[in-house]
């Protein structure tokens, strides 16, 4: 007789935004949303977490009625339902400067984020009109970060060179999170400055060592009384390994890399095809048995 794949208590999904939760064209599919009426009939919770900004987070979240904490900024902030703030995790002033010098150097186009500001020297430099239409926000454009430096949550490396992205994460990571050894700031080792990861593979997000994804699940698990063994993850970015490595269930996305879908428990279709509502179906509430899911989805981490 067949069992059902998820057999473990889950009392949380935490899911990536871009490239999981919507489309291409960052739309909620009619599916998506029935699948999360359909973990919150089924007693589990459900929250976002994403290097968006918060007022990226926002339409989405009023959209779906959320109701527990959000994390924004790879946790770099976290909001209550209404967009209060809770706590923050900011770059210290010195190596906002030099995280900044180095991404520069690597001929990447330079982002701050500063409490609710996003700032950028050119209007419309590289994916700065894909990003607005995203956040749903504008950005202010300076011709120097001077007298910007403190409270800075996140900064962004941007380019279409993406083995220029890649290059400079390695180095990033390796110059001030020493510990961490290319693995999207998974390591919480002596040392670690930030945290550094690409969160797509033109843009790559360096936050407050505390701010990304592994992070998140420990203090969602704090703040919420849940266990981390009791938490589901789900994403498709380098960016959301840390929280696979600290969940008890995880879920990559069909769309994401061969790398980041070794990292996962289990692989679900890619977000053109439903992958987040077949993810909930399939491996969290357990409808579906083994023989009914296509066999390239059945590959769990040893």
């Amino acid at each position: 007789m067949s069992q059902t794949i998820q057999s473990s208590k889950i009392s949380l999904l935490l899911a990536d935004v871009d490239g999981t939760l919507v489309t291409k064209e960052k739309i909620l599919t009619d599916r998506t949303r029935a699948a999360i009426h359909k973990l919150w009939d089924s007693g589990i919770r459900f929250t976002i977490t994403s290097g968006r900004p918060p007022l990226g987070m926002k339409t989405i979240a009023d959209e779906l009625k959320l109701t527990e904490l959000i994390a924004a900024f790879n946790g770099g902030l976290f909001v209550y339902p209404d967009f209060s703030t809770l706590e923050e995790n900011v770059l210290s002033t010195t190596i906002t400067q030099d995280v900044i010098k180095m991404i520069a150097d690597h001929h990447l186009d330079v982002w701050i984020y500063r409490g609710k500001d996003w700032f950028v020297h050119e209007r419309h430099g590289p994916h700065v009109d894909r990003e607005e239409w995203t956040v749903k926000f504008s950005p202010t454009v300076v011709s120097s970060f001077d007298g910007l430096l403190d409270n800075v949550i996140k900064i962004v490396g941007v380019s279409d060179d993406l083995d220029a992205v890649a290059h400079c994460e390695t180095d990033v990571q390796q110059t001030f999170s020493p510990h961490v050894h290319c693995r999207a700031g998974a390591s919480s080792g002596g040392g670690k400055q930030v945290s550094a990861a690409r969160s797509q593979p033109y843009y790559l997000d360096v936050t407050h060592p505390q701010a990304n994804k592994g992070a998140v699940v420990d203090r969602l698990s704090h703040l919420l009384g849940i266990p981390r063994q009791e938490i589901a993850t789900i994403g498709d970015m380098l960016n959301d390994v840390p929280m696979f490595e600290r969940s008890g269930l995880s879920i990559a996305m069909g769309n994401a890399s061969a790398d980041v879908q070794k990292q996962a428990q289990y692989v679900t279709t890619s977000y053109e095809e439903e992958g987040f509502a077949n993810a909930v179906e399939w491996f969290i509430l357990g409808k579906r048995t083994a023989t009914e899911i296509p066999k390239s989805r059945l590959r769990p981490t040893v």
